[in-house]
């Protein structure tokens, strides 16, 4: 290998950017410069965001601090939002940092890289309906499940004062999710959790029978990364649950109060959450001059490469990944995320060696949803017995959780990350079951 020192920056510190991190740093910190440059200062694992929406998990316990992480692992982390690249100079272009009343604190940066990997991950895709972006709540980070949280909370407040007092108002909080994906399905199962829990916690005469809430899938079915028998029993668990589940059902609009389906229908709300598709984020759109797909992604060879310039990689929901032999690009999910931080972890280590680099494989794992406490449902890739396997129940559950547990892992390691694992079991015990502020 080269006596050089070379300067490794990575954009995005979601799943992929912070494993990255972790393993480019615990091998290179000290021969090499690693810098993970993020717009927030800290990581919290995004499908855990509808839980923190609800207020069943308090991210204050289980997000990441970037500056301490990258401390004990041999990065160092650049608090910004990147804001274009000169390939030509190698260099990043940060945007100026802001104060909250727009005072100009950092005037925009340049960081310098010699090998760019962007792991920007992805916002929710509103396909350009109209009053979407207006109107209606995403889960895109830990600030749009903090609102969402709030927001929830104070219609819960409204209808249980309703309730107790006789000021005429409606004693229902009216909630519709557009998109019947995981995000949708398991937000809709975590709400009758917590509403369920709030009795508890202030509310006395507040309970689940309160929630009128509304799942909205444009296609002919809910979850269709799942065999039909398990979308078909998540969507009888959620009906039990007292979900409205509308299938078929196109929106056309977002107003102020209420959902507008192609059918005309107008399905009145006080909460509105988009979840339908996912997206790169709008800045990708040409960005260095680099190719991007419709979907803001940039485009990369199968060796994580991107098109234009070998220097830069793009890795997660942000790139677009067609394997050779396959009609669709690899979908935007979590393990994939992980598969290809290893995958580029790995080639950054050859290319700084001078070896030829290894294309990704991806090995699908199957999918897991959970129905909060309720139930799980899935289906594995059974290698062992020669195809994809169902599963349900308890032993969903543990996959279910287990996933959350390797990420643990693969960003601490194996001693810091079962000490966390054991300390989240304490916490279920210990802390209310539901984060009020």
């Amino acid at each position: 290998m080269s006596n050089k020192k070379n300067q490794i920056v990575i954009v995005g510190g979601g799943a992929a950017g912070i494993a990255l991190a972790r393993w480019l740093g615990g091998r290179f910190g000290r021969r090499h410069n690693i810098i993970l440059v993020d717009r927030n200062r800290t990581h919290v694992w995004k499908p855990l965001l509808h839980e923190i929406a609800t207020g069943a998990l308090d991210a204050n316990l289980d997000e990441v601090s970037y500056q301490s992480h990258g401390h004990r692992w041999g990065y160092r982390f650049f608090f910004g939002a990147m804001e274009d690249i000169d390939r030509q100079a190698r260099e990043v272009i940060i945007a100026p940092l802001l104060d909250e009343d727009g005072t100009e604190l950092i005037a925009r940066q340049a960081i310098s890289y010699d090998y760019l990997v962007l792991a920007t991950g992805s916002v929710t895709n509103d396909f350009g309906t109209p009053g979407v972006q207006e109107h209606c709540l995403f889960l895109d980070d830990r600030m749009q499940a903090d609102r969402f949280r709030n927001r929830l909370l104070n219609h819960c407040l409204r209808v249980s004062r309703a309730m107790n007092g006789d000021i005429p108002a409606d004693r229902y909080v009216r909630i519709a999710i557009v998109g019947g994906g995981a995000t949708g399905v398991e937000l809709a199962a975590e709400l009758y959790n917590s509403a369920s829990a709030l009795h508890d916690y202030g509310l006395e005469v507040f309970d689940e029978s309160r929630l009128e809430v509304t799942l909205i899938e444009a296609g002919p079915r809910i979850l269709p990364a799942l065999p039909e028998r398990l979308a078909r029993a998540a969507r009888c668990e959620l009906q039990e649950l007292g979900v409205r589940v509308l299938t078929g059902t196109p929106v056309v609009e977002a107003t102020h109060d209420a959902i507008v389906t192609g059918s005309g229908e107008r399905i009145g709300c006080d909460l509105k959450v988009w979840a339908a598709g996912v997206k790169g984020a709008e800045f990708l759109d040409h960005i260095g001059g680099l190719e991007c797909n419709r979907a803001s992604q940039l485009v990369v060879r199968p060796t994580l490469q991107t098109t234009r310039d070998d220097r830069i990689f793009a890795i997660g929901d942000s790139s677009s990944c067609l394997l050779p032999g396959n009609q669709r690009p690899v979908p935007p999910r979590a393990q994939v995320a992980h598969q290809m931080a290893k995958t580029a972890y790995r080639n950054l280590g050859r290319m700084m060696a001078g070896k030829e680099l290894m294309p990704f494989i991806y090995r699908d794992h199957g999918s897991l949803v959970s129905l909060s406490r309720f139930s799980t449902v899935g289906s594995l890739m059974g290698n062992l017995i020669g195809g994809r396997m169902a599963v349900e129940g308890r032993l969903a559950r543990f996959i279910y959780l287990s996933l959350y547990r390797m990420h643990l892992i693969a960003i601490h390691g194996w001693l810091k990350g079962a000490a966390l694992i054991l300390l989240g079991h304490v916490n279920r015990i210990t802390r209310p079951r539901i984060k009020l502020h």
